[in-house]
């Protein structure tokens, strides 16, 4: 009898990258830039591409985001999510917010939109306050990858088109408190990340 074997998918040989990487190296931001080529060679993979076309819109409900994911590492803990932003996500301002103590790779895979970072001017005596200023604001596009480390203050709006985005994560999301911006009123606050929607990248 004769078994098939699964053909081995890009996004079998990130992970396979992504661990050999975590075992070789401990320290956490050398960890992670050195992580991104192997996302970037993930976004530009024809398959992952054509793939996303089909991927479902991610939808806010309950005042949470949603992501797919795509994977979680049972050993090093990694998860690969994915973000798609359809037409009801079109001309909404995204929260400004951090993703608390775990670090994140962000590459857009389709599509374009703006990536907002901002500084905290406070001192953080307060718990409810923090005192924000926007420290650049970016249009990327298709390949291009943006590292945040813990607690960096950010947010990625929408240009008026469809965009997708590939997220690893050095946690899956959505088990803890992240932190919520106003720049408006300085308020600050924390609730959970995004809902976790467990699906194949390929559709299989």
């Amino acid at each position: 009898m004769v078994t098939a074997t699964r053909t081995r998918t890009a996004l079998d040989r990130f992970v396979e990258k992504a661990r050999e990487l975590f075992a070789q190296e401990d320290d956490l931001d050398r960890r992670w830039e050195a992580l991104a080529p192997a996302l970037a060679e993930l976004l530009a993979d024809p398959s992952v591409v054509e793939a996303s076309q089909s991927w479902p819109d991610c939808v806010p409900a309950d005042g949470r985001a949603e992501n797919l994911l795509f994977y979680e590492d049972p050993d090093y803990g990694f998860a690969v999510n994915g973000l798609t932003k359809g037409q009801a996500r079109q001309g909404v301002r995204s929260r400004i917010h951090d993703h608390a103590h775990i670090y994140t790779l962000y590459g857009v895979l389709d599509g374009r939109e703006r990536i907002e970072r901002y500084d905290r001017l406070d001192d953080r005596s307060r718990p409810d306050y923090a005192e924000i200023s926007l420290a650049s604001d970016k249009l990327v596009g298709p390949g291009e990858i943006d590292l945040v480390k813990p607690y960096e203050i950010h947010t990625e709006n929408t240009v008026g088109e469809r965009t997708v985005a590939v997220i690893i994560r050095s946690e899956k999301s959505g088990g803890f408190n992240q932190g919520r911006y106003n720049p408006e009123t300085n308020e600050y606050w924390e609730s959970l990340g995004p809902r976790q929607t467990p699906v194949s990248m390929f559709g299989e």
